[in-house]
């Protein structure tokens, strides 16, 4: 398999500290990173200095971004109703016009990392979310169109604390919407984390619209709900996932985002763990 010459890791899984990120991408020979937060700060309220300093010594040492992991549409559809919240790495949450803006920074950002996609999420989910599927749709209607004048993609990712947050439903919102310029970012591991099936079933339910992949791995019980282990130690079927991906033709990337840190250790520890992980599920997948 050819995924790890397709391997990105989101920076901020492996430390705050840019010198150790790029310290860890040459160790690991890995091509890509993938940007979120950088020194404790969104990429997308990192001053315009900063941001070449991190383009220029990624490209001194031959990587590249392989997207922006951004917190655009983590917000409420309308703040007067109970929602689910989650994390949204230093950004500020604002409203659904604060957001717009915020997408267009990161499309700007994208295009300045030359990153082919942009992570994008379907709002805090609400009590019933498919009564809202319509009013979500419209969003990423408008979402889709500024990211199509950008010529960035836009990667709408399954998240259990959004209205998209499973295999089925980002399916739903992805074909709704139906524009090249948006498609499902695939997490098995979350998929599996809110309990669901993700392969084969969610898998299938996804597959004709995955423009990108993180992995994570997971367990779940329904006493004690998701938690999340390192990449092979968990049920996330992350070998048959690999296996079934590249035989069916997925040329995108993939980016390592573990949610894992040992007890006692370090983010970074816990990232070297899954990509050992990785390494050992390639090596028979």
């Amino acid at each position: 398999m050819t995924v790890f010459s397709r391997l990105s890791v989101l920076t901020d899984e492996v430390s705050q500290d840019w010198d150790e990120v790029l310290a860890f991408v040459e160790e690991y020979e890995l091509p890509y990173v993938e940007l979120r937060s950088v020194w404790r700060a969104n990429v997308m309220d990192i001053e315009p200095g900063r941001l070449r300093h991190l383009r220029s010594t990624l490209a001194e040492r031959g990587g590249r971004v392989s997207g922006l992991a951004s917190p655009v549409f983590k917000c409420a559809l309308d703040p007067n109703r109970p929602v689910e919240h989650g994390d949204t790495f230093f950004a500020s949450e604002g409203t659904v016009n604060d957001h717009m803006d915020m997408l267009k920074r990161a499309l700007e950002v994208a295009g300045f990392f030359q990153a082919p996609g942009i992570r994008i999420f379907s709002f805090w989910r609400e009590r019933n979310p498919e009564q809202y599927v319509d009013e979500v749709t419209e969003h990423l209607h408008q979402a889709a169109r500024l990211a199509e004048e950008a010529g960035v993609a836009l990667w709408l990712e399954n998240e259990p604390s959004t209205n998209g947050g499973y295999a089925d439903e980002v399916a739903l919102l992805a074909a709704k919407v139906n524009s090249p310029f948006l498609r499902v970012l695939w997490d098995p591991g979350n998929e599996r984390y809110g309990g669901k099936v993700p392969f084969p079933d969610g898998y299938e339910q996804v597959r004709p619209w995955i423009g990108h992949v993180h992995l994570k791995d997971a367990i779940y019980t329904p006493e004690q709900g998701g938690k999340c282990v390192p990449i092979g130690e968990g049920e996330a079927c992350l070998e048959k996932q690999l296996s079934t991906l590249e035989r069916d033709g997925y040329t995108g990337l993939y980016t390592v985002e573990t949610h894992y840190v040992p007890k006692g250790g370090t983010p970074a520890d816990g990232t070297r763990r899954s990509i050992s992980g990785l390494r050992r599920i390639c090596e028979f997948a």
